[in-house]
């Protein structure tokens, strides 16, 4: 029987298919181009290999395409190659999970890593701020994201995309110093790794390094192709670092070329996230912002997301639409949010609201409702951080500048002496 590069047993007689599916694997774990064309190019070898049309629905995913995810989900349902026992489970928690059942897909992926926790392709549903931890909604998801790659670490040996991983949950828990080693372990080993890039640009952020962040991303994202899943919120990460030097005519660049719905070939969620969250806080450092672009981001969440569900992105939608001035898109966020982070949604959105009508008193209220627990909405620290400046901002217009500096010297201390936000820079 063919094993793969984990060496799980794969159900297939077929040399061919088992090296194009290993590659393929290999690309979704370094969030290079190229995934759903490796997983049909198994598939063409071997049109039994059932993990083949698994693997093909998961790529899909990450181009954007769910009915064609769920197209190949029922493809591997319907393919007569034989499977081990983990295969069958494997299949089974991809069947729940591409048909949108997370409920049902947490708990069923979970106890599959926990007998085979060398399925990466599974694994890594659970191990990063967007995996289903991440956005589960709950308290606590931070610790258990690290929780759960620490216990994956001890069989993954020195691979670089478990370190990756382990690096980028050390960083969101505060362990910056062994998050930077781990990734300088994993990124030695496979440089080209998207998601290890990510995390080292994640570290260099947090630890307020932003001339050797821009050096590696810069030189980092030269050569990565744009079609990468990757490749839209590396440039967000670029495009912070230039707002934060204060160099503007950067920003745009970025905005224009990578981030904008016009041009970003990321996933909707970080088209929708990306693009609001850099807007938003180009406005806070006091960079004027065409009421053209809120609109053209408001009308794509419309599209992408009419409804709400997971709170990371309907806040990111929220605050577009109410940058945009589209009311009745906004009410709908604030009356029906997802009852699991309902609680943290309803005053944000609602605060972005007043920011937006220069209700200041009454944003800062809201925003200090919703501070508390906000991790419980998904994404990491560093896109969360456009809530924090949205405060101060807001303390800002009150003519509160101590209240203000003493906030983001406590809260986020990496980043005082930037120009994050427009009239509080701290030398």
């Amino acid at each position: 029987m063919k094993r793969d590069r984990y060496d799980n047993p794969l159900s297939t007689t077929s040399d061919a298919a088992r090296d194009h599916y290993v590659a393929a694997t290999d690309l979704l774990l370094a969030g290079q181009p190229g995934i759903s064309d490796g997983f049909q190019s198994a598939i063409d070898n071997d049109p039994d290999f059932v993990l083949a049309h698994v693997g093909l629905a998961r790529g899909l995913q990450y181009e954007g395409k769910p009915q064609a995810a769920k197209d190949a989900i029922a493809a591997a349902r319907k393919a007569k190659g034989s499977l081990t026992e983990r295969e069958a489970s494997h299949v089974a928690a991809f069947d729940l999970l591409v048909a949108g059942n997370t409920t049902e897909a947490y708990p069923a992926i979970r106890a599959h890593v926990d007998q085979y926790p060398r399925d990466a392709l599974l694994a890594q549903t659970c191990s990063s701020v967007f995996g289903l931890i991440g956005f589960s909604g709950k308290p606590g998801r931070e610790a258990e994201t690290l929780a759960c790659n620490a216990m994956l670490l001890p069989h993954y040996g020195e691979d670089w995309w478990c370190l990756s991983q382990y690096a980028f949950a050390l960083c969101e828990t505060g362990n910056l110093n062994e998050a930077d080693i781990y990734i300088d372990r994993s990124l030695a080993r496979n440089p080209r790794n998207a998601n290890g890039a990510h995390v080292r640009s994640h570290i260099y952020y947090e630890t307020g390094d932003i001339e050797l962040g821009v050096s590696y991303l810069t030189d980092w994202l030269g050569p990565y192709d744009r079609s990468g899943y990757m490749h839209g919120h590396l440039s967000w990460h670029a495009a912070l670092w230039a707002l934060e030097q204060g160099d503007t005519q950067t920003i745009w660049h970025r905005l224009e070329t990578d981030i904008l719905p016009d041009v970003s070939q990321s996933l909707p969620i970080n088209v929708l996230t990306d693009a609001a969250s850099l807007l938003f806080r180009a406005e806070l450092a006091g960079v004027n912002v065409p009421q053209a672009r809120w609109k053209e981001v408001s009308a794509y969440a419309l599209e992408f997301f009419p409804k709400t569900g997971i709170g990371f992105i309907d806040i990111h939608a929220a605050l577009a639409h109410a940058m945009a001035g589209d009311g009745d898109a906004l009410m709908r966020i604030i009356t029906s949010p997802n009852p699991s982070t309902g609680d943290v949604v309803t005053p944000l959105a609602e605060a972005f609201h007043a920011l937006a009508q220069q209700k200041w008193p009454e944003a800062t209220s809201l925003m200090i409702s919703a501070m508390g627990d906000h991790a419980r909405l998904g994404g990491s620290r560093a896109q969360r951080d456009l809530l924090e400046f949205a405060l101060l901002a807001a303390l800002l217009k009150q003519g509160k500048d101590g209240e203000a500096k003493h906030l983001l010297a406590l809260r986020r201390p990496a980043l005082v002496g930037t120009q994050a936000v427009h009239g509080l820079a701290m030398h």
